[in-house]
């Protein structure tokens, strides 16, 4: 039933780029929202719990009105206070199974794969989706070795859970993700980064909806 939410969810993933104003933070979430996007990460890096949990509440809030799955990024001890949707957590942050310890079997536990390895042993810890990458280089993250094509048509065939492909996404190269099989795209300066996140999310959730239909249809 999970996988099955997530995968009418996870098409277009936004992931919000630093942010510590509240109203600026809500103001692009619902402009990314009416822009099409179906699932939200509120990323905010070494930010402390207490003002984590008071910069996302409000927009935990509005994607709660609105259909739109809302995780934290990393801080389970904030999802938890924040009543979130469920949490992204890395290969070097805290366990899979003690994150669902922590939050409970209800919530969305996602996490990053960069092999099929890490995408088979994120499935065997109750991952519920995995995010595999960067599939393009990215100023994110800039250490992050591009994954290839091969190797995430292999993660596809390799895991039965919901998985995106993120890292480097752009208008310009998303449509070479067709055939991977897919169920959706995570960015976050196609969106977040753009002048008119709206515009922007419109555009990708277009993308993102021709991809996954060419990889259900394989």
């Amino acid at each position: 039933m999970k996988a099955e939410l997530l995968r009418s969810k996870i098409c277009l993933y936004g992931i919000t780029m630093q942010e510590t104003n509240p109203e600026q933070l809500l103001e692009k979430v619902r402009a990314a929202a009416a822009g099409g996007m179906t699932m939200l990460q509120i990323r905010q890096k070494q930010m402390p719990a207490e003002k984590l949990v008071a910069l996302a509440a409000p927009v935990l809030e509005f994607c709660r009105q609105n259909g739109i799955l809302c995780l934290i990024n990393d801080q389970v001890e904030a999802a938890r206070m924040l009543s979130a949707d469920g949490v992204h957590v890395g290969q070097n942050d805290m366990c899979i199974p003690q994150a669902r310890a922590i939050l409970g079997s209800d919530a969305i536990i996602g996490t990053s794969a960069h092999s099929v390895e890490e995408a088979v042993q994120a499935q065997k810890d109750g991952a519920d989706y995995i995010g595999c990458g960067a599939v393009f280089p990215t100023g994110t993250k800039t250490d992050a070795t591009p994954l290839s094509m091969e190797t995430l048509c292999s993660i596809r065939k390799a895991v039965t859970i919901p998985m995106v492909a993120i890292g480097g996404i752009t208008a310009e190269n998303a449509a070479l993700l067709k055939g991977s099989g897919i169920d959706g795209i995570a960015v976050v300066s196609a969106i977040f980064g753009q002048e008119n996140p709206e515009q922007a999310a419109q555009t990708m959730k277009n993308l993102a909806q021709q991809i996954v239909q060419e990889g259900a249809s394989l």
